[in-house]
């Protein structure tokens, strides 16, 4: 029996055949598709940004068959993306880590050549404006689904200058977890690298993504952030990649 699907603005009645294996979550397949991480395109499911076989669809769970079924995004039909890209980016400060900003301000997407824009990369998590170093930019939005989600885990390394120098209370509470306005942080692992008589440079791993987060913890022990690098993403590193430059990972 073929999957047959009734999609309406607030609900979904699928009936569900021995060709089940063709039917993926909406987000998922807007995902593959490069338009947006899993997560921004469930937010899309929601703002009722989608369409699918020309009806609204804002209920997340939704299956379709990327085969058979026609779904657009904000009006523009979505294309499976036959060729994956993953670049990093040395991100320089004063850049915001977005495809477009509604104030206008300067973003990461100047950087990559226009030979990629055909598929539709975008940042994968965070890196603030005035943060620098290692932003991934892909089309892939399994692969960016994995390196954000909280549940995964994934470790990001910083190398941190700070005011003044942790106490060893600090590096204990640091590696414990700090507490903020969302959550207690998940342990941070910590290892010095210099120091001056007024500041620290420490190398900082953490495995979660919360807003400003490594600037928040610091500043929860009365430390500024003098500047912050990340060098490191999962299994991606920084290395001596050229400020404003970008590596090829997968072309």
């Amino acid at each position: 029996m073929q999957i047959v699907y009734t999609i309406y603005t607030m609900d979904v009645v699928t009936e569900e055949g021995s060709d089940e294996n063709s039917s993926q979550k909406l987000a998922k397949v807007i995902a593959k598709a490069g338009v947006a991480s899993r997560r921004k395109a469930e937010v899309l499911i929601l703002d009722a940004r989608v369409l699918v076989n020309g009806e609204v669809c804002t209920v997340v769970a939704t299956r379709v068959d990327p085969a058979k079924d026609v779904i657009s995004v904000d009006g523009q039909p979505i294309v499976a993306a036959d060729k994956r890209i993953l670049l990093a980016l040395n991100k320089p400060i004063g850049f915001v880590s977005t495809v477009s900003d509604p104030d206008g301000k300067p973003t990461v997407m100047q950087f990559i050549p226009a030979k990629y824009d055909e598929y539709r990369l975008f940042p994968v998590g965070r890196l603030d404006e005035d943060s620098q170093g290692l932003l991934l930019l892909t089309n892939d939005g399994d692969l960016a689904y994995k390196l954000t989600h909280p549940k995964f885990e994934v470790p990001k390394t910083y190398v941190v200058q700070i005011t003044g120098h942790i106490t060893p209370f600090e590096l204990d509470r640091l590696e414990t977890g700090i507490p903020l306005k969302e959550k207690r942080t998940h342990p941070s692992l910590v290892e010095f690298i210099s120091e001056d008589e007024e500041t620290q440079t420490v190398r900082v791993t953490i495995t979660e993504g919360l807003h400003r987060q490594v600037r928040r913890m610091f500043r929860a022990l009365n430390h500024e952030v003098l500047s912050l690098q990340r060098v490191t993403f999962g299994e991606y590193e920084l290395g001596d990649l050229v400020e404003g430059k970008i590596r090829v990972i997968a072309d």
